[in-house]
């Protein structure tokens, strides 16, 4: 399965916009994809292991290891493009 992580934070405008976009985007690709919600803050670590540097950030995971990543909110379409191309 590929896991789709998003890093973000409360506080972040552009990632309160992606938020429904990734449940929309989740519930279509069902057992296809698993979404993770990375908050920045309060995951420290994690945030400072994938070097993020800005958010929000959406890295594809598969087999465990990063296959790509993509910072800043995007459009549906575009988002699922990009997702899509990784399944």
């Amino acid at each position: 399965m590929v896991q789709l992580l998003d890093f973000y934070a409360d506080w972040c405008g552009p990632c309160k916009i992606m938020a429904p976009v990734l449940e929309e985007i989740e519930k279509e690709l069902g057992k296809k994809l698993e979404v993770k919600r990375v908050d920045v803050e309060a995951d420290g670590a994690m945030a400072q292991e994938f070097g993020i540097f800005s958010i929000p950030t959406f890295v594809i995971m598969k087999e465990g290891k990063e296959a790509d990543r993509k910072e800043g909110a995007m459009p549906k379409e575009m988002l699922r493009s990009w997702i899509n191309s990784h399944l």
